[in-house]
Formats: C-alpha cells, sequence, structure tokens
C-alpha cells in the first residue's frame, strides 16, 4: 500500500497575481480605435466589397458579352459570304441553265439553302436547351 501524503488544511486560497498600478496600467489597456478612424474603415470594407461583389462580376460578364458580338457579326459576315459566293457560282458555272426567263432561279435556291440553315441552327439550338 502507498503512504498518503497529508492533506493541507490551510483554509485560505490562493490569491492571483494584481496586475500593476501606475501610467504602465494605462498603457497596456486595449482602446477602441477613434469614431473617424472606424468610419473610414468601413467606408473602404465597403466600396472593397461592392468592387469584389457587382464590379468585377460585370467586368467579366462584358468581356463574355464582347466576345460573343464578335463571334455573330463574324459568323454572321462569314454565311452571307458564303451565300454570296454560292449565288454567284449558280449564276456562272450553270452555263446557260438559268439565263432568261430562269434568272431569278439561283436567287431563290440561295435563299432556300439560307433558309435551310437557319431552320437547322434554330432546331440544334432549341434541342440543346431542353
Amino acid at each position: 500500500m502507498e503512504p498518503t501524503q497529508p492533506m493541507s488544511t490551510d483554509p485560505t486560497p490562493p490569491t492571483p497575481p494584481t496586475p500593476p498600478s501606475g501610467p504602465t496600467a494605462a498603457s497596456t489597456k486595449k482602446r477602441p480605435p477613434p469614431l473617424p478612424q472606424l468610419v473610414t474603415e468601413l467606408k473602404d470594407m465597403v466600396v472593397a466589397y461592392f468592387q469584389q461583389q457587382t464590379v468585377v462580376p460585370l467586368q467579366k460578364l462584358g468581356r463574355y458579352i464582347a466576345f460573343g458580338i464578335l463571334g455573330s457579326l463574324l459568323l454572321g459576315f462569314g454565311v452571307v459570304f458564303l451565300a454570296m459566293s454560292a449565288l454567284r457560282a449558280l449564276q456562272d458555272e450553270t452555263g446557260d441553265t438559268f439565263t432568261g426567263d430562269w434568272s431569278w432561279v439561283p436567287y431563290v435556291l440561295t435563299f432556300v439553302a439560307l433558309m435551310f440553315g437557319a431552320a437547322f441552327v434554330w432546331l440544334a439550338r432549341s434541342t440543346r436547351k431542353s
């Protein structure tokens, strides 16, 4: 059996250390910053938040829209030039087939081809959405 140590019979609990008094005690306490500094920090924080949450996403969206418009214009010009080349090919390379009273047929054929292309794009776009 182990020997037990006698319990202390001291009735007073230990006292916590007292903080130093004098001029150094006031300088160690943390004071809140003055009100103008808080207002300036709040304004800076709100401006930074506004830029982060609105301006930056709008700039990215603007870039996305600009590239979309540019791509649409380039594709549109490409389709127009392709249709004009098809029309000129039908007029020049078919010999005497589309001359005289039949001179309107290359225009109709080109228009029909453009409408089929537009319908194909429209159907492909609508099936992709659903």
